[in-house]
């Protein structure tokens, strides 16, 4: 481990140390009582990494059904939240830190300044266990404060629950009722990027100068970040078997930024930093195969079928999630079974 992964890691843990009890007073009822207006929320969620930032969008839709009409003020870090959330009506405001800390002082603290010096009827931090969003949570100048904690008793039987983009939900919910708000049993609201038709009628355009035919499409992700990342020998025995048993469809690649491919770039390539036209490129395929990562949530958000293959994360915490997805733990599944799902998947959707 390097120096500063060491010191990283040494941080991350004192200040967990010094923010897990904040918003634990039991004495104190820090809830919304009924029949109160929540007009102005701020949503916490400090990180800058594109799958954390869609497994609470459907915390951002919870809210917006909850509070109709709210105004929305996101606290997140870096660029890519405007991404994420651009087709999204009630966010009034992404509040953007730094990447790097102290990288800009100013505007980092411009952020913190901002998020105390506004008003908030009720303040949420999405993730309990993130030191980042307890903090700014607790600084936050509003009325009300939920901290993200969960009831762990009802959760440890419920693997539903433990989805990370369903546990902020159900523990809003969850805290709401405590307070008196009605209970809510609705289905919990999907990943989404809201893609808007243009946007989708532009994908469909550049999937056609890749493939130029009108076969049906299989996208395949090859990379992943450490551990995740499987084998080029993995792909490419993977990759071989989807084009002897589906020669009827068209399969192609989206390449990371890093340039790089497991299948040594056979099929064809496509590559941008912009995530809005990557996911559009996506929710014309017919299905995507990828490793767990951010780029698998993307294809959830854009409800393309998604597989998702798992070897070292908890795939009940982080498997791709709308109506037409699976993870697939790869130690329990050889690559039989993953063409039987696949061909389920493709012959039911």
């Amino acid at each position: 481990m390097g120096t500063l992964k060491k010191i990283n890691k040494i941080r991350k843990h004192l200040t967990k140390s010094l923010t897990k009890n904040i918003g634990h007073k039991k004495n104190i009822s820090t809830g919304p009582t009924p029949g109160i207006e929540i007009k102005r929320i701020l949503i916490c969620r400090p990180n800058k990494r594109l799958g954390n930032l869609l497994l609470f969008t459907p915390l951002v839709q919870e809210v917006e059904a909850t509070f109709p009409g709210c105004k929305i003020d996101l606290f997140v870090k870096g660029n890519l939240a405007s991404s994420v959330f651009k087709n999204y009506e009630n966010i009034n405001r992404i509040i953007q830190q730094p990447v790097k800390p102290f990288e800009h002082l100013l505007k980092e603290m411009q952020g913190w300044l901002f998020i105390k010096r506004n008003h908030y009827d009720l303040a949420i931090n999405v993730i309990n266990h993130s030191s980042s969003g307890r903090l700014s949570t607790q600084f936050a100048n509003s009325t009300y404060k939920f901290f993200g904690d969960v009831n762990e008793d009802e959760l440890s039987n419920n693997t539903d629950k433990q989805h990370a983009a369903k546990l902020s939900v159900y523990a809003l919910r969850n805290y709401l009722e405590q307070e008196g708000f009605p209970k809510n049993d609705n289905p919990v609201p999907k990943l989404n990027l809201k893609l808007s038709a243009s946007e989708i009628a532009e994908g469909k355009v550049i999937l056609n100068k890749l493939v130029k035919n009108e076969k049906k499409t299989i996208c395949l992700f090859t990379f992943a970040t450490g551990d995740k990342c499987y084998s080029d020998e993995w792909w490419k025995s993977f990759y071989e078997r989807l084009k002897t048993e589906y020669q009827n469809y068209n399969i192609i690649e989206i390449l990371p930024v890093q340039n790089v491919s497991g299948i040594s770039f056979k099929a064809p390539t496509f590559s941008n930093k912009d995530i809005r036209k990557v996911g559009a490129l996506i929710a014309n395929t017919k299905v995507f195969i990828c490793a767990d990562g951010g780029i698998m949530h993307l294809a959830s958000s854009v409800n393309t079928p998604t597989i998702g293959l798992f070897s070292v994360t908890d795939k009940n915490t982080f498997q791709p999630y709308n109506d037409k997805s699976i993870g697939i733990k790869t130690d329990e599944t050889d690559i039989n079974e993953l063409t039987r799902i696949l061909n389920n998947i493709l012959t039911t959707n």
